[in-house]
């Protein structure tokens, strides 16, 4: 009875070590996947300049269509988009996807939704003023 019980708990081990290893492997996979194909559409709407600004200098400007003076600074990690006039910070924006997305769509979500309605990109997003001191 002992070989039988230690057999079936050995079997009962391999198999939960290959189910959460074909979990990993899938999402680990699906995940790179996504962030390939993010990266993917990044090349083909940001221009050669924006891309060389976003992998040396870890953010991307984009200009405003509503006032000449003023920059969106977007960055490539996470955090807060800086806008700027005259080359001064003047508030900082949050605005988040509700789903999780790769970074790099991120990214294009602000550059795409400044350049085709930054009205309603300002109106959405949480805004935190900046003080000189």
């Amino acid at each position: 009875m002992q070989p039988l019980a230690t057999l079936l708990g050995w079997t009962l081990v391999v198999l939960a070590c290959i189910l959460a290893a074909w979990i990993t492997t899938r999402y680990i996979w699906s995940t790179s996947q996504a962030e390939r194909r993010a990266a993917h559409l990044m090349r083909e709407i940001f221009s050669p300049q924006e891309m060389r600004q976003l992998f040396w200098r870890g953010y991307v400007d984009i200009p405003s269509t509503l006032a000449p003076s003023r920059v969106y600074r977007v960055p490539r990690s996470n955090g807060y988009v800086q806008v700027r006039e005259n080359g001064r910070i003047i508030m900082g924006l949050c605005l988040q996807p509700v789903e999780r997305l790769p970074r790099a769509d991120v990214v294009v979500l602000h550059k795409l939704m400044i350049e085709a309605q930054e009205e309603f990109y300002l109106q959405t997003a949480n805004k935190f003023r900046y003080f000189d001191l």
